[in-house]
């Protein structure tokens, strides 16, 4: 009996150690965590956490928590990135917009001058005229496109004929082709009737598309509207110069201008607004840069 006794003494010994050591390792290693979260806290560093000893679960915890940290520095850098961006690009829309005003203002002065012979003050209020209306092009884009972020635009889907409204807002645009000495090549498939989305924000989609070939394009337009498995496809596509394919993968982002046509007074958000649009309509875009042809298209179920 007293055998027995003497082993169950031993037992009770040993497992009084085990836990007293794994106590101690629990204690070390939390120690050692708190130690370096209060480091990681205070230090700019790329440090992950590590561990003292292998102590149960800890070693699980540990991992957790660096996966944490891996995803919370993933998405500060990408903050810093955006914010960077749009510092950049609130400098570059100011000086946009500063200019045409500037040119507005000394134009204006020019006019009160008693010498100057009316035909020349017709030029000037002209130009006037032009400055301001690009202007107002820019504000209303940065109006209509903080407006699609903040959700403050209500779709409202109604049935209409997409290759009457494609070609009647085609012809809105007939002088500016004409000004560039080109007529666009214009293809609606015969399979593209009635379509059931906002009228509106197709319009402007078609608008921005047009705007859009007419500030990068250098000729070879073609504008077409066909149906693919129920969708209706938009396709605008141009020979360029100012498109590189570095370019594509960016091109509707918001404030995204090319290096080459930064001078061509463009705020960078009308491709930015046609993606918004037609993601809220259940739609997409894609853009593609082939042989020196920009083709941008938008699929809108139908």
């Amino acid at each position: 009996m007293e055998r027995y006794l003497w082993g169950a003494v031993i037992v009770l010994i040993g497992v009084a150690v085990f836990l007293t050591a794994r106590l101690w390792g629990y204690r070390r290693q939390i120690a050692h965590i708190k130690e370096e979260l209060s480091f990681l806290e205070k230090e700019e560093t790329n440090s992950l956490l590590s561990s003292f000893c292998a102590v149960g679960k800890t070693e699980e915890m540990i991992e957790a928590v660096n996966r944490l940290l891996l995803r919370y520095r993933k998405e500060e850098e990408q903050l810093k990135s955006e914010n960077r961006i749009y510092r950049e690009s609130i400098t570059s829309i100011s000086h946009d917009i500063r200019t045409p005003l500037t040119s507005a203002k000394g134009y204006l002065q020019m006019l009160q001058k008693d010498e100057m012979p009316q035909e020349k003050k017709q030029v000037y209020i002209k130009t006037i005229e032009q400055r301001l209306d690009h202007l107002t092009d820019m504000l209303n884009q940065l109006f209509e496109y903080a407006r699609i972020e903040a959700g403050e635009i209500k779709f409202e889907p109604e049935i209409f004929y997409a290759g009457n409204v494609f070609a009647e807002t085609i012809s809105m645009f007939y002088e500016d082709f004409v000004e560039r000495g080109c007529e666009p090549e214009v293809i609606i498939a015969d399979e593209v009737g009635k379509i059931n989305v906002d009228k509106q924000v197709f319009i402007r989609i078609v608008e921005n598309l047009l705007k859009n070939a007419l500030v990068h394009g250098t000729g070879g337009y073609r504008l077409s509207l066909a149906a693919e498995d129920g969708c209706c496809i938009i396709s605008v596509s141009n020979l360029t110069d100012s498109v590189e394919p570095k370019d594509v993968a960016n091109i509707f982002e918001r404030f995204y201008t090319t290096d080459k046509s930064r001078t061509k007074k463009t705020t960078g958000l009308g491709l930015a607004i046609v993606k918004q649009f037609a993601r809220q309509m259940g739609g997409n875009t894609k853009a593609f840069l082939e042989d020196g042809r920009f083709t941008i298209t938008v699929s809108l179920p139908m």
